[in-house]
């Protein structure tokens, strides 16, 4: 009955026209898209004080959080996944069940307020890395400087943007925001996209209702606001569920790092829904930590668990990992936990 009711409320994907990308991975039309983009979007009021999640059990408001040292290494990971599913002709689909609002001003009051892109993306603008690294983290930097061509960083761009980014013509993109205020300045950047299309549904609901999907490629990006006590909960249930209609999907999971009890249960779960499918599913586990987490402190310590990860990625990672230690982190070098989860 629910795939039903979303298959009358999310018609087909409509077609669109090829882009011209003579073997770029992001083509000169994905950089037209991206500027036409945040044009829309910086024009656009941006209310200062006004969070585009409400605030609860964690306080996680993401406009306050965006560029920061969470979003630097969650959207790394994001493009070289996205970048690894490029590297076969079959289409693919990236389903974003907590979206967000697309584009986040940097010069507001919100990103200001705790002034995390300072020490995140602002860093990364301006550090140096190996010649083996650099080529990896390129294109994660190309997108955001081409939301920020005057070089100054004004804007960061959030997840479904940074997936669009990074689709080919056949690719598409579902994005879940159900706060209006977010959902709506999503929609203004993506209205007359055709490979994108952002739908008013709860991302708890979506997770697995969406899967799987026709192009039976692609990635589920899962990224609550943690608003709530039972979310870690909520994502180890939605993720199993999801995991049994669609085993072999790749899912990129994202939690906060303050107990390390509820960090080590969600890991658990997931890596043991992921082995009870058939095919198993492979899991790789990774947690940054910038500073020691203390009581009351802004969040110093976040964590990705990748489901069905490319073969390539954990190699990528030992590479990249390191080199991010000394420019993300605070008051001393960074710190990382790379490893294969076991049930």
């Amino acid at each position: 009955m629910l795939r039903a009711a979303l298959a009358a409320r999310c018609a087909a994907d409509p077609g669109s026209q090829p882009y011209d990308c003579p073997g770029s991975r992001l083509c000169g039309a994905a950089l037209k898209a991206l500027h036409r983009v945040r044009d829309t979007q910086l024009r656009a009021s941006l209310p200062n004080g006004l969070p585009w999640r409400t605030a609860g059990a964690m306080n996680y408001r993401h406009a306050f959080h965006a560029g920061g040292f969470a979003d630097v290494i969650k959207h790394i990971l994001l493009v070289r996944i996205l970048t690894h599913l490029q590297d076969k002709q079959a289409a693919f689909r990236v389903i974003d069940t907590h979206a967000g609002a697309g584009l986040y001003d940097l010069t507001g009051e919100e990103a200001n307020r705790g002034g995390e892109w300072l020490t995140g993306i602002a860093r990364m603008m301006q550090a140096r890395f190996s010649e083996n690294t650099a080529p990896l983290i390129k294109p994660y930097l190309d997108i955001v400087r081409a939301f920020n061509p005057e070089r100054d960083l004004k804007a960061y761009p959030g997840s479904p943007l940074i997936a669009r980014a990074l689709l080919r013509p056949q690719d598409r993109l579902t994005a879940c925001e159900v706060e209006p205020k977010a959902r709506k300045r999503l929609i203004d950047a993506l209205r007359r996209d055709p490979q994108a299309r952002v739908v008013d549904l709860d991302g708890w609901v979506a997770l697995p209702a969406f899967v799987p999907p026709k192009e039976r490629r692609g990635l589920v990006l899962i990224d609550p606001p943690y608003e709530q006590k039972d979310e870690f909960e909520r994502l180890a249930a939605g993720f199993a569920e999801a995991f049994a209609k669609w085993p072999t999907g790749s899912y990129l999971l994202w939690y906060p790092v303050k107990s390390r009890r509820a960090t080590d249960s969600l890991a658990r779960h997931v890596t043991e829904a992921a082995g009870a499918a058939t095919p198993a599913g492979k899991c790789l586990r990774l947690e940054f930590s910038v500073a020691p987490q203390t009581a009351g402190a802004a969040l110093a310590s976040a964590g990705l668990l990748v489901v069905n990860p490319p073969w390539t990625l954990m190699g990528e990672l030992r590479a990249i990992l390191p080199e991010l230690e000394k420019p993300l982190g605070q008051g001393g070098a960074g710190r990382f936990r790379l490893e294969t989860p076991k049930p």
